[in-house]
């Protein structure tokens, strides 16, 4: 074979080569916007971040934490109204107690608010940013007029006619999907570590919301504001917080929607177990408000609440089948 053709022939495969390269590439190509369309979510840019304020501004945004500010007060902190320049948006500081800040020395606070600061859902109340500076731990959370549950339930004496059972069935529902979301969705899941209603806030259209998801590790033993609303096994060695601590505290917070009644160092629980068992809804059912013709629905919230509450850890409901318990009755009424 002469040498002229020998190149033609070489020439030949490599066209060859090239074009079944080119075809499966092409093949290749259509397969994969096949299985994966374009999304127009795609494009959008992902949720920012907790903003970093300095003392400066948090002290002149509070009015140098003046008194009249202050709108809460709980075991993690208190709680100031804030004008945040440079629009003037009012926002809720939570001013961490200074012994809490001490006995959490260097325990990555900034990493842990920009974290929980991009958990996006409707019932979380969203974390806007933190200040951090010797002996200050402060965080910055959205704040829109919102009031809590404990005030509706415990506070105010309009409370009782704005929070009737329809809309005492869609606080539950919304902050089952709330606990949801940081138990299921989140990864890795955040676990509350005290849900009680102080922590559960109402907007104007009464959704629920829930705040300090996350922040249970600065006052883990800290036995004020936490007992009644936990389990027993939370103060179990090397047990503490769990979802399954979370789901005791939720089954609190239904006791006290159905009943009226505040938890008290875990005396609610004590009383209301043995009346829903025994089916004494006259005698458990908050006398505030008349009894509805059809108690069905009130009668399998407290089953709920006793599948949250009733259990040991092990035993325990998990939130995503309260959640979806929950649903259907809201979506029943």
């Amino acid at each position: 074979m002469r040498y002229d053709d020998q190149i033609i022939i070489i020439y030949d495969l490599v066209l060859a080569l090239l074009s079944i390269s080119f075809i499966i590439l092409v093949v290749l190509l259509l397969i994969f916007c096949k299985k994966k369309p374009f999304k127009a979510e795609e494009t959008l840019p992902a949720k920012r971040s907790a903003c970093s304020y300095s003392l400066m501004e948090i002290d002149a945004a509070t009015e140098r934490f003046n008194d009249r500010r202050v709108i809460g007060k709980g075991h993690l902190g208190t709680v100031y109204a804030a004008v945040m320049p440079p629009n003037g948006e009012i926002v809720a500081v939570k001013r961490i107690h200074p012994w809490l800040v001490l006995n959490n020395p260097g325990f990555g606070f900034s990493s842990i608010l920009k974290w929980l600061s991009l958990a996006e859902s409707p019932h979380l109340v969203p974390v806007l940013g933190f200040s951090e500076a010797p002996g200050e731990r402060i965080i910055v959370m959205e704040f829109g007029g919102m009031l809590s549950l404990d005030f509706y339930l415990h506070q105010n004496s309009d409370g009782v006619a704005l929070m009737d059972w329809q809309r005492r069935l869609r606080v539950a529902a919304g902050t089952a999907r709330g606990i949801e979301y940081l138990h299921e969705v989140v990864a890795p899941p955040i676990i509350h570590g005290c849900i009680k209603p102080s922590n559960i806030l109402i907007d104007e259209k009464f959704c629920a919301k829930i705040s300090d998801y996350g922040l249970y590790f600065m006052a883990a033993h800290e036995r004020q504001g936490i007992v009644g609303y936990v389990d027993e096994e939370y103060w179990l060695e090397k047990r503490g917080a769990s979802k399954e601590s979370d789901v005791y505290g939720f089954g609190v917070v239904l006791l006290e929607l159905l009943s009226g009644r505040k938890s008290k160092q875990g005396s609610l629980v004590k009383w209301a177990i043995p009346l829903i068992k025994g089916m004494k809804f006259s005698e458990f059912l908050d006398p505030r408000l008349a009894i509805p013709c059809d108690i069905n629905p009130l009668v399998r919230l407290a089953r709920v609440a006793l599948a949250c509450v009733g259990n040991s850890r092990k035993n325990r409901v998990s939130i995503v089948q309260v959640a979806t318990i929950l649903n259907n009755l809201e979506i029943e009424l």
